[in-house]
């Protein structure tokens, strides 16, 4: 079975109008609600590449009640943990002077929270696959992401990480299944060295497999992806479009490259497909219908490295 573990999950709302202007009241010609967190983009993408899933994580409040009905009604399971206060609601605003993203924090996640979620993680067997991804709320540290990699390591799990953190260094050990990280984040985790070359990052996303790390898919933005392991060093660039929101572009990425790895057993076909989608969703407002993906992928090609 599959799980997916948003700690911090949103709403994303979308709103378009002519002009965004202060002390008037700006009307708007456009607005969308979705239900979102990285988890939870992953769970979606999963879904209508045909694989079941459950989202797990923390909801609060009717907004946390919202994301768990329009998974419900798309037909994916869930088992969040319920806290006090209101999940965050994220804006997203677009006008004729640009696009404005405001990023709540989210509720604060007490210690009998935290240790809900962890039991609920323990009961996972060696026969899953849990995603866990995304930021941290208020009132969760860093700390549990080494508690959720000690119970994938004890249990025999697979663990898939896409966190924005320092710590994740320290989860390598644990011999994760993959992990996503993108060009900055990368950057991060080195801040001796200056990744601006494709040797420099290979090299340092080799240090990661040499840490402990199984499999590295590396987002880089308009410049595609790399694919590493201890076998292959897989690039595949990006196809040309308008991009109109990257916010959801890396969850597609990452979910299609698993789902497709494990139809067909073809790295490379994988990768491919998975930057074609990842593209896909970036050049719309919302998560991709895959309608363009087979067009998308016609633009590019995986190279292997040597």
């Amino acid at each position: 079975m599959i799980y997916t573990c948003t700690l911090n999950t949103a709403i994303d709302m979308f709103i378009e109008m002519e002009d965004f202007l202060p002390d008037k009241v700006n009307r708007s010609i456009y607005d969308e609600f979705q239900p979102n967190g990285k988890g939870v983009n992953i769970s979606i993408i999963l879904k209508k590449l045909g694989f079941s899933s459950t989202a797990m994580g923390y909801i609060a409040g009717f907004s946390g009640h919202f994301i768990q009905k329009e998974l419900t009604n798309l037909g994916i399971h869930t088992h969040f943990t319920e806290v006090e206060g209101f999940t965050r609601i994220n804006a997203f605003v677009k006008s004729n002077q640009g696009e404005y993203k405001i990023v709540n924090r989210g509720p604060t996640i007490t210690d009998t929270a935290i240790q809900q979620l962890l039991n609920n993680i323990q009961k996972l067997t060696e026969e899953d696959v849990l995603f866990v991804s995304g930021s941290l709320p208020q009132g969760l540290g860093p700390s549990i992401l080494v508690d959720i990699a000690k119970l994938a390591a004890d249990i025999g799990f697979s663990l898939i990480w896409d966190v924005s953190h320092p710590i994740l260094s320290q989860l390598l050990p644990y011999q994760p299944y993959l992990i996503k990280p993108n060009e900055e984040e990368l950057q991060t985790l080195f801040p001796e060295r200056t990744l601006d070359s494709e040797p420099a990052l290979i090299e340092a996303a080799q240090q990661l497999l040499a840490q402990g790390c199984q499999n590295i898919l590396l987002s880089m933005g308009n410049e595609g992806a790399y694919f590493i392991n201890e076998s292959m060093v897989l690039h595949c660039p990006a196809p040309s479009g308008e991009v109109m929101n990257t916010a959801c572009s890396g969850d597609t990425m990452l979910a299609t490259f698993y789902s497709t790895l494990q139809d067909t057993g073809h790295t490379a076909y994988a990768l491919q497909k998975s930057v074609a989608a990842g593209s896909s969703t970036a050049f719309q407002t919302g998560l991709t219908n895959f309608e363009d993906v087979d067009q998308l992928m016609e633009q590019i090609e995986v190279k292997e490295i040597n």
